[in-house]
């Protein structure tokens, strides 16, 4: 093979540092976007709060002539007037692979903001233990027992082999009716149900706590212990044939029965609150849409003039560099934060206007829209796109939404145009909240139900629609009315 010299031409994004940091801002959330704002202000001292800032949040009106709003630099020449923050994926994991790896400060790190764990069932049941006066074997059991019980609150092990696990320890002398004597004592703190061997059973302790007087009580009870099964698959007619139970009867067993907690953990290791925090906000004033992006988020951020007027441009010390690359540094952060923000209005701009009519008429009303539809009307790669509308929410009159929500598949309808998913998600669910409870729709009838409405949808995408919505199969949707 013979070697050559060959002269190419070609052009390539170079990711800077300063692309870096525009393009990870951008893909941040919110509670993302303001410790990293916090760590800029500790870190550089030519950052400061603007604590008088009165001015308004950028807005946008949805109308005909909507132009984009033009910002100006007034940070120096050596700032470009647009970050080019829309790349593609390539062009970011192939050049810049610790994009998304934390910065080592060398600071020390706050543990306790890692380690801070709520309280877990085991402590809970544990703190009840301690309190509870016992004698140091039943103490003993009971420990085995609390270590055997799992986040839901059942137990790991039936009471056979919590037994079998004494039997290394012939000294003990522990017989199995000490072993059940504890389980009960147990089965007694709170919360009501826990160290339960099934659901059956955990029901079952829970009825049993209630007072002897509680109305359907005793039918309750019968079917909890004989007819679970029946009862999960919304056999109620045999129920009533085996339990020679009336309707009203079984009707009132089971409402008492759906007033108990089917997982009594959950009460005790309930998981860390998640807040939302809305990046942009939709309202509408005199029959126009409104976009603007939400004054909260952020601190609004200024330059240290104090600082800045310290910089002398001829100086080569060690201080006035310092202070050089800080300020660069900041002006470079404040852009940064800037085009982040021009990104974020573009995106949610294009899609309330292409989304006008979900904001109109409501879910049904949704448009089957995709990453390209928005990529194109803003004149971004589809990478962007995803970038921005992951982790950001939007505040509109109908609930907050991630933005990411609004896109959605289509499907073909018989005159020839598409329908949303999203919207045939909230026609099932519609179909579904007005159903007779005795005789619930089952998929293929719902199936032939749009299909005369023209929404041509297979009998197993309803079903993997009405699973996505948490709804169950008809069978179990059956109720006694």
């Amino acid at each position: 093979m013979k070697q050559s010299l060959q002269l190419k031409l070609g052009q390539q994004l170079t990711m800077t540092p300063q692309l870096q940091q525009a393009i990870r801002l951008l893909q941040l959330s919110t509670l993302d976007l303001q410790q990293e704002i916090q760590e800029a202000l500790d870190s550089n001292p030519m950052l400061d709060v603007e604590e008088d800032f009165d001015g308004e949040p950028e807005k946008k009106t949805i109308t005909k002539d909507t132009a984009t709003k033009d910002l100006s630099d007034d940070w120096g020449d050596k700032i470009p007037e647009e970050l080019a923050v829309d790349t593609q994926w390539d062009d970011i994991y192939q050049n810049a692979p610790t994009l998304s790896q934390p910065k080592n400060t060398g600071e020390d790190i706050d543990f306790d903001s890692f380690n801070s764990a709520t309280e877990t069932l085991q402590d809970h049941l544990m703190w009840q233990l301690n309190l509870t006066p016992m004698s140091d074997i039943d103490r003993l059991i009971a420990t085995t027992i609390i270590d055997a019980v799992d986040n839901d609150g059942f137990l790991t092990l039936n009471i056979d082999e919590i037994f079998e696990s004494f039997n290394d320890s012939p000294e003990l002398d522990i017989e199995l009716d000490e072993v059940m004597a504890v389980l009960h004592r147990v089965q007694h703190f709170d919360p009501p149900g826990v160290a339960a061997q099934d659901l059956s059973d955990c029901l079952r302790i829970q009825l049993k706590q209630l007072p002897e007087d509680t109305p359907a009580l005793k039918h309750a009870l019968l079917v909890v212990e004989k007819f679970i099964h029946q009862l999960g698959s919304r056999d109620f007619l045999y129920i009533q044939r085996r339990g020679k139970m009336k309707e009203d009867e079984l009707k009132a067993a089971i409402d008492l029965i759906q007033m108990l907690n089917p997982r009594p953990g959950d009460s005790i290791t309930s998981n860390t609150a998640e807040y939302i925090i809305p990046d942009v906000f939709v309202t509408k004033n005199n029959g126009r849409w409104r976009i603007e992006l939400n004054p909260d988020i952020a601190p609004k951020l200024k330059i240290n003039n104090s600082y800045a007027e310290l910089v002398k441009r001829a100086d080569d010390s060690s201080d006035n560099n310092f202070l050089r690359e800080n300020l660069q540094e900041a002006r470079w952060f404040l852009k940064s934060l800037q085009s982040r923000n021009e990104t974020l209005m573009k995106v949610a701009t294009a899609i309330v206007e292409r989304q006008i009519d979900f904001f109109e008429y409501g879910e049904e009303a949704m448009k089957p829209m995709v990453l390209n539809d928005i990529a194109e009307s803003v004149d971004m790669h589809e990478s962007t796109i995803s970038r921005v509308t992951t982790q950001k929410y939007m505040h509109t009159p109908r609930g907050v939404f991630e933005l990411k929500y609004f896109f959605s598949s289509h499907v073909s309808t018989s005159g020839g145009g598409e329908c949303s998913s999203t919207a045939i998600r909230a026609i099932i669910k519609k179909l579904i909240a007005a159903e007779h409870s005795r005789k619930p729709l089952s998929d293929s009838k719902i199936t032939t139900l749009l299909k005369e409405q023209g929404i041509e949808v297979a009998r197993r995408t309803i079903a993997k629609y009405r699973e996505s919505l948490n709804i169950p199969p008809s069978n179990e949707r059956k109720q006694l009315t």
